[in-house]
């Protein structure tokens, strides 16, 4: 493993713990996730990608947490001792989201595919009693 990729899972629990734990902004509300991290190979800037459920306003939540990027980069330097603490930017990761629809447009292939099937089950069981 790379140190840029220990490093990337190192922010990922402590900005995954700050989250739950240390951002007081009403804003961020909702269940919030830390689905990835990327750190430029330099070390100077670092992309957190968020995802969130239970969430009453995604871009109002990406708001706040963007105000707290301070408190983050702080965070980040206190807890990972590197040469340089890395610039921080939240990104929100709608895979998630993109995921639950796709699941309900499944579920709702399926349930057409079975009423399909129930009905031509009808018409040759009425065919065969006639």
């Amino acid at each position: 493993m790379e140190r840029t990729d220990r490093i990337e899972e190192e922010i990922k629990k402590v900005v995954g713990s700050l989250i739950d734990n240390g951002i007081k902004d009403p804003r961020v509300n909702g269940l919030i996730s830390v689905t990835k991290v990327d750190v430029s190979k330099d070390m100077k800037y670092c992309k957190i990608y968020v995802s969130m459920i239970g969430t009453k306003d995604v871009e109002e939540a990406m708001e706040g947490l963007n105000s707290a990027k301070g408190v983050v980069r702080k965070e980040i330097g206190d807890r990972i001792r590197t040469f340089n603490t890395p610039e921080v930017k939240f990104i929100y990761d709608d895979s998630m989201e993109y995921g639950q629809h796709i699941d309900k447009i499944i579920s709702s292939l399926n349930i057409q595919h079975d009423d399909e099937e129930e009905a031509q089950e009808e018409t040759t069981e009425n065919e065969t009693e006639e």
